[in-house]
């Protein structure tokens, strides 16, 4: 966005204002905004959840022996980096819920991986705690995930998944740790499709598997440009102040 005029830009002063001041012309005329285009960063974070969600949950129930925790951790490390990196350019997009929530899983990948990786004491309760708190996160951001469905789902299968999570670390319940591993893979699933689904809509142009996108995210995708510079500078990079 260009910078405002200069008194070599020809300023008025007004004559109502106090010595010193200046009265600046009207800058619509005179401002631009440039936007750059960016690849969608969703599939891989889709597809990160998914990998990531399998491994833990093959540890889980048993698949993969205690002897395997640190291997374990080692893959999922990537997944906090990868996420991050999502976050990052969905911010760079304008889009803040699919940013938070990207954000969020990659904080959710770290704690985990450095808890199996250095065997801290009373880690598993730990991270109970930690999922407990993830789920009250998780059920507030469902309220406002609504529109874009193939993120509503994957929070919506996650939140039983971090309670069965927190409950076990909590509890040290067998049968608890046993429903949070399957629970893991039935994100790994809408997360594989929630990704496959956004590759082939990227790559062709037009929706081919069901998204379920409605209202401000089906706008975006099928709305013309004015739709997408609707109410612009009042977003924020624009507008002066968060």
């Amino acid at each position: 966005m260009t910078a405002a005029p200069s008194a070599a830009d020809g300023g008025e002063q007004d004559p109502a204002a106090p010595q010193g001041r200046r009265f600046e012309p009207d800058l619509r005329s005179m401002t631009r905004i440039t936007l750059r285009p960016i690849a969608s960063p969703m599939p891989l974070g889709f597809f990160t959840i998914a990998l990531a969600s399998v491994m833990t949950g093959c540890l889980q129930l048993g698949i993969l022996g205690e002897e395997a925790r640190a291997a374990v951790a080692f893959t999922v490390l990537p997944a906090f980096v990868l996420q991050l990196l999502v976050s990052f350019l969905a911010f760079g997009a304008r889009d803040v819920i699919a940013a938070t929530l990207m954000a969020v899983f990659a904080g959710s990948w770290l704690p985990y991986s450095l808890i199996m990786l250095s065997g801290a004491a009373d880690g598993p309760k730990v991270l109970g705690v930690f999922n407990l708190a993830l789920l009250c996160f998780g059920a507030l951001m469902t309220a406002v995930t609504g529109p874009k469905r193939a993120l509503w789902l994957v929070l919506a299968v996650s939140l039983p998944r971090w309670a069965a999570t927190g409950l076990a670390g909590v509890t040290g319940a067998e049968w608890l740790t046993r429903t949070s591993g399957a629970l893991g893979l039935v994100v790994a699933l809408v997360a594989m499709y929630a990704a496959f689904a956004l590759m082939l809509e990227d790559m062709r142009g037009e929706q081919v598997l069901p998204i379920g996108r409605s209202g401000p995210a089906h706008l975006a995708v099928e709305g013309d440009l004015a739709v997408q510079l609707r109410n612009l500078e009042r977003q924020a990079g624009v507008r002066r102040t968060l």
